[in-house]
């Protein structure tokens, strides 16, 4: 059988996600093709197909290398071209969809189109019936929480086209129903998984002597992980008077905004941004830390958080989408209405203040369920059904 994924670009070494389910199917016998925007060239898991880089100087040339490219497969085009007419979409559009997917009209014998995102779909949602293949689609998170608030009935064709979805938690199921996803059209739920090989164990007693309380978060500076609030909760609990250190590992588009706000509350001295860091070197302030914090508007799932609880850290996240699947409440962690600050800081105060017994409890099961529940072969497996049941 042979797979083909649609990712904007070749998984990072640290995208376990995608990697290790490339690697399960190829052990199982699949065939795997990655179609992509940009490629990596370290990337070598598998077969790679580029979309052409278009250059407008070179259109011409650009145009009649597509054309002869896609010619090879007179099949496929014709039936490209007549689908998308179907559809009253206009020449001028067909054509423009012809050379950027050429990538991918002129592969062959294709079972599957695995879009990797919902929102890589707009457009395309033809393309997998030109192939002759069927087509799957991977809710993630942004593109069915918050994409469509912002493009309303952007899924209408994709959801007439769509053979098998899959989603990695049951809130993004809801929120596909929701959306328009039909009740009749077949879904799997295969949540991420982790290499508990590398995490589980490294750290259950935290190795920090001091008493000061260590947090940590990992992810993007982006508004839907609401670090606004959690700098907000740790403002009131150094104003009760408590120690703590907070570290913020990852970059993005509200690095200002939040240091900022940091030095405006007075608490440079207690919150650091790491920036992006290796995975060897986010071991390190796992090792060190008490609470891990994720307290996110909108959260698919959330690798990092499986990481901590994996390795002891005891995990306090807010009730978005896959978090509350993520983290059982009073089980393995803690799960809080989102956008409290005042809730999150009393939670940390509360869970700060439970007996020693209490906390190795909620470790322990956090442990137990991370390496029953999302470990990598589970994941693989999972896969293999998707394309076969």
């Amino acid at each position: 059988m042979k797979i083909g994924l649609v990712l904007s670009s070749t998984p990072a070494y640290s995208e376990t996600f995608f990697n290790s389910k490339i690697k399960g199917l190829q052990k199982n016998g699949f065939e795997v093709v990655l179609f992509v925007n940009s490629k990596d060239t370290h990337f070598d898991l598998c077969t790679v197909k580029e979309q052409v880089k278009f250059r407008s100087f070179f259109i011409v040339v650009f145009f009649l290398k597509s054309l002869g490219l896609l010619l090879t497969k007179l099949s496929t085009l014709l039936k490209f071209i007549s689908l998308e007419r179907k559809r009253n979409v206009s020449f001028i559009s067909i054509l423009k969809k012809l050379i950027l997917n050429q990538h991918i009209l002129q592969e062959s014998n294709i079972d599957w189109l695995h879009f990797g995102f919902a929102t890589q779909t707009i457009g395309r949602e033809n393309l997998a019936k030109a192939l002759g293949a069927k087509m799957a689609v991977s809710l993630r998170g942004f593109d069915i929480g918050i994409y469509p608030l912002k493009n309303p009935k952007c899924y209408d064709l994709l959801w007439e086209s769509i053979d098998k979805l899959h989603v990695i938690s049951n809130d993004l199921l809801n929120l596909a129903y929701d959306n328009g996803f039909k009740k009749n059209v077949p879904y799997q739920k295969i949540t991420p998984a982790i290499d508990t090989s590398f995490f589980i164990n490294q750290s259950l007693n935290n190795s920090s002597n001091n008493n000061q309380l260590q947090l940590m978060t990992i992810g993007r500076l982006h508004w839907k992980k609401d670090y606004t609030s959690v700098i907000m909760a740790l403002k009131n609990l150094k104003d009760r008077g408590l120690d703590f250190k907070y570290t913020i590992i990852g970059d993005g588009p509200e690095e200002e905004k939040l240091k900022y706000l940091v030095y405006d509350l007075g608490l440079i001295n207690n919150i650091i941004f790491t920036g992006k860091i290796s995975q060897n070197e986010i071991l390190i302030y796992f090792k060190k830390s008490h609470f891990y914090l994720q307290y996110s508007l909108q959260e698919g799932f959330c690798n990092a958080v499986l990481e901590a609880q994996s390795m002891g850290i005891l995990p306090i996240v807010s009730n978005a989408e896959g978090l509350s699947e993520n983290v059982l409440n009073n089980k393995t962690g803690w799960v809080i209405q989102k956008n409290s600050p005042k809730l999150l800081a009393n939670k940390i105060v509360e869970v700060s203040n439970l007996p020693e017994s209490n906390k190795e409890k909620i470790r322990k099961q956090a442990i137990e369920r991370v390496l029953k529940e999302f470990n990598v072969e589970k994941q693989q497996k999972e896969f293999i059904d998707f394309y076969t049941l």
